[in-house]
């Protein structure tokens, strides 16, 4: 059974910096891919950025790119995500999510998910 557990939530002002971090279990085929996406209210979610425990490189939306960092330990099994420069539009519950399609990988696009940590970036 798979788990993902987030942690690293939490409140910073508008120029701060905040690290998640995913501790992953579970997954025995590294063929597909793990990431980060966000929920915030009324909007759509969002795909933020990509992993590939294979190897490749990491991918990253537009609205993040430069800013946020992607990164797998894997003797720890953790997915981090490194996040500077915040601005309030980050403010939403961030979700550490696999998937094993590789075309929606590249899409930013998780099928896999669970509880989500809150982001809250006030200015």
């Amino acid at each position: 059974q798979v788990q993902l557990v987030e942690s690293g939530g939490g409140s910073v002002q508008a120029g701060g910096s905040l690290r998640l971090s995913c501790t992953v279990s579970g997954i025995t085929d590294n063929s597909g891919c793990m990431g980060w996406f966000r929920q915030a209210p009324e909007k759509q979610r969002e795909g933020l950025a990509v992993i590939y425990p294979s190897g490749g490189p990491a991918a990253y939306a537009e609205s993040v790119k430069g800013r946020f960092t992607i990164s797998q330990d894997k003797i720890k099994r953790t997915i981090d995500l490194q996040m500077n420069r915040l601005k309030p539009d980050d403010t939403a519950v961030y979700y550490c999510a696999t998937e094993t399609s590789l075309w929606r990988c590249a899409d930013l696009d998780f099928g896999f998910w669970r509880q989500g940590t809150q982001v809250t970036v006030s200015s």
